[in-house]
């Protein structure tokens, strides 16, 4: 089989710690961190959390996933039953795209209504994702299906055209 990127379910908070291993391994991973600020009674401190908790993507075979599998933390490969489900190479795209953007993202409900939207301008220029309006502001809202997770990232305003009008843009 064709090595493609799977996600990996991991005990809670050791997602860096099975990366690590993962890529001792030999497998490449990527475990998309966002930027969150805590506030402790003396400090406030900025930290790096994933943004899919609990969850990290490893590019493998799944025929040879044994060593994957028996990697310190790792729970299990998301499939179903015992059939590893691939992650699809777009979301992947999008979700480090997001992430190489430098544009403040975080964690989002999964959503599988709205509008579709095609961002045209700007550093997320060709990704699609949902429209959501919070507080004045606009957000992109990308998802990785497998999951049932989506991550959300600030844009501005005139980034984003709704699909039928970019493809119509295309067409003409």
């Amino acid at each position: 089989m064709v090595q493609a990127w799977y996600a990996i379910q991991v005990r809670r908070n050791h997602e860096r710690v099975t990366a690590a291993h993962l890529e001792d391994r030999g497998y490449e991973t990527f475990l998309p961190l966002y930027k969150s600020r805590r506030r402790w009674s003396d400090r406030v401190k900025e930290l790096d959390l994933p943004l899919f908790s609990g969850y990290l993507f490893c590019h493998m075979d799944p025929v040879n996933r044994l060593a994957a599998l028996t990697s310190p933390g790792v729970v299990r490969i998301v499939g179903i039953g015992k059939s590893p489900v691939a992650v699809e190479e777009r979301e992947i795209a999008a979700v480090r795209a997001i992430v190489e953007s430098k544009l403040q993202a975080e964690p989002h409900d999964f959503l599988q209504v709205g509008e579709r939207v095609q961002i045209e301008q700007g550093p997320l220029r060709g990704l699609t994702g949902i429209l959501l309006a919070i507080e004045n502001q606009h957000r992109l809202v990308v998802g990785v299906t497998l999951l049932k997770r989506s991550v959300a990232v600030g844009i501005e305003e005139g980034w984003a055209v709704p699909i039928d009008r970019a493809e119509s843009r295309r067409c003409a």
